[in-house]
């Protein structure tokens, strides 16, 4: 990861300290394998319905732009390359009888070709476009391989690559890691040799080890720390446009926005001089405009964090994001400069002693209570972050990019269980952008474009110029 003027990471998570520094032993692949903590809060919440995360619409996809002569029939043998070489993309959730994850043999997953516009017509907004049409496509999570691939050429030396998976299978960093993955393997391909790839372990094996760890010492210790944490603590709620059971359209929208480059700098600047990350930075400005809008002297805001602990799992595919309470004091009249430090702190402690959700909820069974009432839900706020970005990388003569700058917003895109998601980072210029993922029968589209400018207006506010 790369590291800011203030010796910080440039991401709020870090690859903490190992609960335990010894890696399993492989073992030959089974069929059925037991959920990870990660997946089991995620059935916990699945209601059933198929509007939840086990539904098939509760997809993480990834767009790049592509340029050089793209060999499509070394694409599909790559992509069925990738496949064998991480199990999670050709495992199937199943439900009932007990929840549990199959693992399938190796095949070749689905890749769609079309021909997009080439005149007359702005390339970056077209494929924009068509990431957001995958996006709008269900995945069941029954689905093997739960890879697809979407192949969008302008002509032979421009395209656009989208990958789609199930997100109980596959999170936002390993949709990074498969593309990573896959570039090396259509370059082996093309070049006779084997791929230059690191070893990596399988899914299986983190929650083998996941189960072996619950109960050691520093588990233990992390989950006296959220019990003396979290007493009396609730998720601080959002009021909700209309109440829950209330017949209205469902789905899930996703309201895309970006803030100047001259933001960005004076984010960043401040992070400097406050010696944390820039995104400490945006989250007390979400603290504080959610202390503004609920009158409370403390706010509890969940962030998620890619959960990749222990140390080997960076290069691993798989359901890893975690979600963690961040309990912050929110005084009347308080200095912003404060406020920065106290999220600051409060992130260190969090990173410090992180466990999975399901089992926080252990030591804080009412933490949800106020967010799931009638009039309210959560909303998380997150950066977006993985080591393996794509910024112009080349691969033979190929170069491609991800497409992290997407502002085009859709009424119907990935699932969210409930309530609203934050995803900030910041883009190649210096600016910050982000989207809120909303659930269409809670929140209005007004509501959402509002909260957006009042977190703009609260970062303006406080920021020196």
């Amino acid at each position: 990861m790369r590291r800011d003027e203030t010796g910080a990471s440039s991401s709020l998570w870090t690859l903490p300290t190992d609960l335990t520094t010894t890696e399993p032993r492989p073992e030959p692949p089974p069929g059925r394998v037991a959920l990870s903590r990660q997946q089991e809060f995620l059935h916990m919440v699945d209601d059933g319905s198929g509007s939840g995360p086990f539904g098939p619409h509760y997809t993480i996809v990834g767009g790049w732009r592509i340029r050089g002569p793209l060999d499509v029939a070394v694409l599909r043998s790559a992509l069925a390359d990738v496949v064998a070489r991480h199990e999670s993309l050709r495992t199937m959730i199943v439900r009932d009888p007990g929840p549990h994850q199959l693992v399938r043999p190796p095949q070749e997953p689905h890749l769609h070709v079309e021909e997009l516009p080439t005149t007359g017509t702005d390339r970056e907004h077209d494929a924009e476009i068509l990431l957001n049409e995958v996006e709008s496509r269900p995945v069941p999570a029954t689905e093997c391989p739960s890879l697809r691939a979407h192949l969008g050429r302008f002509d032979r030396e421009d395209a656009v690559l989208v990958l789609a998976a199930h997100h109980t299978g596959v999170d936002g960093w390993s949709i990074q890691v498969v593309l990573r993955d896959l570039a090396h393997c259509y370059r082996a391909r093309r070049s006779g040799r084997p791929p230059e790839l690191p070893k990596v372990r399988q899914y299986r094996d983190y929650v083998r080890w996941q189960r072996q760890a619950a109960d050691g010492p520093s588990v233990v210790a992390a989950r006296r720390y959220w019990a003396d944490h979290l007493r009396d603590a609730v998720l601080t709620p959002v009021r909700i446009d209309w109440p829950r059971g209330r017949h209205q359209a469902d789905g899930t929208a996703w309201y895309r926005f970006r803030f100047d480059e001259d933001l960005g700098r004076r984010v960043r600047a401040y992070a400097a001089e406050r010696r944390c990350t820039p995104f400490m930075v945006l989250a007390a400005a979400h603290v504080r405009q959610l202390a503004d809008a609920t009158g409370l002297d403390e706010v509890v805001m969940p962030t998620f964090t890619p959960g990749r602990r222990p140390a080997w799992t960076v290069d691993m595919v798989g359901s890893f994001f975690n979600l963690l309470p961040l309990r912050i004091a929110t005084p009347p009249g308080g200095r912003f400069a404060d406020l920065v430090d106290r999220v600051r702190a409060t992130c260190l402690a969090a990173i410090r002693h992180e466990i999975p959700f399901v089992d926080l909820l252990g030591v804080a069974p009412d933490l949800m209570r106020a967010a799931a009432d009638q009039e309210h839900a959560s909303c998380v706020f997150q950066l977006v972050q993985s080591p393996f970005m794509a910024v112009d990388e080349r691969i033979g003569d190929l170069t491609y990019r991800a497409m992290r700058r997407r502002l085009r917003s859709q009424e119907f895109g990935s699932q969210i269980p409930d309530g609203a998601l934050w995803a900030v980072e910041f883009d190649a210029t210096g600016g910050i952008v982000g989207s809120i993922g909303y659930r269409r029968s809670q929140f209005r589209a007004d509501t959402v474009a509002a909260l957006v400018d009042g977190h703009h207006d609260v970062l303006d506010r406080v920021l020196p110029a």
